[in-house]
């Protein structure tokens, strides 16, 4: 008899488009996850109000949900295979979140590492109680449909671990109705941007996008941060740690060129010029694919909210089912 397979959730805040990092980074590991795994893959709008109240940043969701899964879809995740939903088109997450705050403590709650993190990153003096709770409501998105594994940086191993204490509390309150998921870490690279200072990130202005043209690449690749040192040619520069390089072994599949370039790099034998346009070359074939994927579900200007309607429809059945069970075991279903 064939097993079932395990399910898996994780997701993606539909704060705008997606880049080089993001793929490296989660995409496309999901890519592998969907043919071994029941996936369901979030978009957490509700998870992005914790940090972005503002209106006109709000106006701008409808257009960002729709890059997100049109940069998911691009890279290979396959919506006949995976279950893609909306976190607002689930209801039952709001109320799975409620209950999951009455079991929750807010010293519990301060001690986890990344809201630091975030605070001080964002200049944020005191935690919104929305801010301070998003591991409750991320158990919630986790737990509603009882997902076996959830695949984490390391970064985020701490909510899980939340997560896994409101299941565990749960079941020791009343019964034994909800998993206790599994963080699936992988080795997780973080793709510097393209100014050499830090990782890859919109904010910061400096990635490379998904849904870049081939101009565009080419633009930013020429402007990347490379051995500061290397003032002429024909000085011998560093390779280990230049951003160029990273970025050859990462997207450039011809290892012998790349080992050329790094080569006469180290003796001086070659300009950042011929470096770069190479680099540009190899990340525009890898992007040729993608951009192709992208214009066929384009095609269909419905697409996206036809994957997420199916998608949240059944996420919904999942949810309602996880609520009604809870409900069950409390002792509060009265009709």
């Amino acid at each position: 008899m064939t097993q079932p397979k395990k399910r898996i959730l994780t997701g993606d805040r539909p704060t705008g488009r997606m880049h080089l990092g993001h793929y490296v980074g989660t995409l496309a590991n999901r890519v592998r996850l969907q043919d071994e795994y029941e996936c369901f893959f979030l978009v957490a709008d509700l998870h992005m109000l914790t940090t972005r109240t503002e209106l006109e940043r709000l106006r701008q969701t409808g257009e960002n949900i729709r890059h997100v899964v049109l940069d998911n879809l691009s890279v290979g995740i396959d919506p006949e295979k995976s279950t893609y939903f909306l976190q607002s088109m689930v209801p039952a997450i709001s109320e799975i979140a409620l209950i999951f705050g009455m079991l929750t403590t807010v010293p519990r709650l301060q001690r986890v590492p990344t809201l630091k993190e975030v605070m001080q990153d964002l200049h944020i003096e005191q935690p919104s109680y929305g801010l301070l709770g998003y591991p409750v409501l991320q158990a919630a998105d986790i737990l509603c449909v009882r997902a076996d594994l959830v695949p984490v940086g390391k970064d985020q191993a701490s909510h899980l671990e939340v997560t896994r204490e409101i299941a565990r509390r749960f079941n020791t309150l009343y019964g034994e109705v909800l998993p206790e998921p599994e963080t699936l870490i992988g080795d997780v690279p973080t793709l510097v941007g393209i100014d050499g200072q830090a990782k890859m990130s919109k904010s910061l202005d400096n990635a490379i996008y998904l849904s870049d043209d081939a101009r565009t690449v080419e633009e930013k690749v020429r402007r990347m941060y490379t051995d500061p040192n290397r003032i002429r040619a024909d000085i011998p520069g560093t390779v280990e740690g230049n951003p160029v390089f990273i970025y050859h072994d990462a997207f450039n599949p011809n290892a012998d060129e790349v080992n050329d370039l790094k080569e006469r790099y180290r003796q001086g034998k070659v300009g950042d010029v011929e470096v770069k346009r190479k680099l540009a070359a190899a990340i525009n074939a890898f992007l040729d694919p993608i951009r192709e994927r992208r214009a066929q579900y384009e095609r269909n200007p419905r697409i996206v909210e036809e994957i997420l309607a199916a998608g949240s429809a059944r996420a919904r059945a999942e949810a309602d089912k996880t609520l009604n069970m809870m409900k069950e075991a409390m002792g509060l279903k009265f009709i």
